[in-house]
């Protein structure tokens, strides 16, 4: 595994979202996408702390869980996959901001 302070988290941010989303559709099992939302999480929160401190992590893991949360209600408005690539893209662009241009 490599050093937490050697990881790009923004990707990683992304990833999760939109990787637990086409497992939980695909297979039909939606624990399986909270399984890869909570695995990539896990990982990126490891270099958010190891970078940024304790409060951004809790910060971005927030954002991050949350923005599962708020691409359901968003998703009856705009549709599932502009919900999720929107809430994946605020969760990127913010873990860049945060922990990654560090």
């Amino acid at each position: 595994m490599r050093a937490a302070t050697d990881v790009t988290t923004a990707p990683l941010a992304a990833l999760g979202l939109v990787g637990g989303y086409v497992l939980a559709r695909e297979t039909g099992v939606r624990p399986l996408g909270g399984v890869v939302l909570a695995g990539v999480g896990a990982y990126a929160a490891r270099t958010w702390l190891a970078k940024a401190g304790a409060p951004a992590t809790a910060g971005l893991l927030a954002l991050y869980v949350g923005g599962m949360g708020a691409s359901h209600p968003l998703a009856r408005k705009v549709g599932a996959w502009p919900a999720v690539l929107g809430v994946a893209s605020v969760s990127a662009v913010t873990s860049w901001a945060v922990s990654d241009r560090r």
